[in-house]
């Protein structure tokens, strides 16, 4: 069984930016665990696939894709998952919130992968900087130091990304195209 996962990218800069922070947080408070993937915005958290499967998920992820309009994405100052996740705020908006909500049911219906605990859950957009190997004293020190702190980026998603887990960290796998409308 392999771990996977399916995100949108930023582009290099942002994740430039976003890595800048993770390490951040690495060097002042030891949280480290954001650091084992790419800057992203998850859409479908991970779950797990026989090796077998894989090729049948990425063909419906080409499909999918050639569906689904490419969208923007804006970052906006940083937020909080109380009390040990920092992160990058990612803007709602109906075009996130459908390309999330269709790829979800799409998966679970054509492919019989379910999101456990998705149902409790409501979609939250961000890009993680600190994650919950963050001390919950350490927490609070840095969140006094970014609640404020200004970030704003704004960008075209032309694709959704199939991350790999290798047992350390995760990879990118394959990126599907959107239909590009900008």
């Amino acid at each position: 069984m392999n771990r996977f996962f399916i995100a949108i990218l930023p582009p290099q800069n942002i994740q430039d930016y976003a890595n800048k922070i993770k390490q951040h947080f690495f060097d002042n408070y030891a949280s480290r665990g954001a650091q084992n993937s790419p800057p992203h915005i998850t859409l479908k958290p991970p779950f797990l696939l026989e090796q077998e499967q894989v090729s049948i998920l990425e063909i419906f992820l080409v499909n999918f894709a050639q569906n689904q309009n490419s969208l923007p994405i804006t970052i906006d100052g940083f937020a909080a998952f109380l009390p040990r996740v920092v992160y990058m705020n990612v803007i709602k908006n109906q075009a996130l919130l459908k390309l999330q909500s269709d790829l979800i049911n799409d998966v679970e219906n054509n492919l019989g992968i379910k999101d456990k605990g998705a149902n409790n859950h409501t979609f939250t957009p961000h890009l993680t900087v600190a994650r919950k190997d963050l001390k919950k004293s350490d927490f609070y020190k840095a969140w006094d130091d970014f609640k404020e702190r200004q970030v704003y980026f704004e960008f075209v998603a032309d694709n959704i990304t199939l991350l790999l887990n290798d047992g350390k960290k995760w990879n990118v796998k394959s990126e599907f195209s959107l239909l590009s409308n900008f």
